[in-house]
């Protein structure tokens, strides 16, 4: 799937991939997220075991509606102890606001689906 924003300039077009990687990178800097979940095993696995690290895991991106609206959904694992609301909360604002700072993309929703809740040792 391709993403086209359009200017004054002209067209820019983007792929899922890297907008996915931009929300991913985004929400591991948030606060008592530990990890995301993974939605595709086999492809995460192959990336894993050729060593890279895989910034756009857990992250789905939809284009739905006639104009276009972008829906991120992103699955997380969360820190035992902190408050999943505002972690939730917090991720969703951090996406966004990189979104559209960095690329001008404005995005409809962000949707946090926690999968796991890690106990730190």
């Amino acid at each position: 799937m391709t993403i086209q924003l359009v200017n004054e300039y002209g067209k820019i077009i983007m792929t899922s991939e890297v907008i996915a990687t931009l929300a991913g990178s985004a929400a591991l800097d948030c606060y008592g997220l530990v990890g995301m979940a993974s939605r595709s095993q086999l492809k995460d696995g192959i990336a894993e075991l050729l060593g890279r690290e895989n910034l756009s895991r857990g992250v789905l991106i939809r284009q739905e509606g006639e104009q276009n609206d972008i829906h991120i959904d992103l699955y997380i694992i969360v820190s035992y102890g902190t408050k999943i609301s505002e972690v939730a909360h917090n991720i969703q604002n951090k996406v966004k606001y990189v979104l559209n700072d960095l690329i001008g993309l404005e995005v409809h929703t962000v949707n946090i689906h926690v999968q796991g809740v890690r106990v730190s040792q």
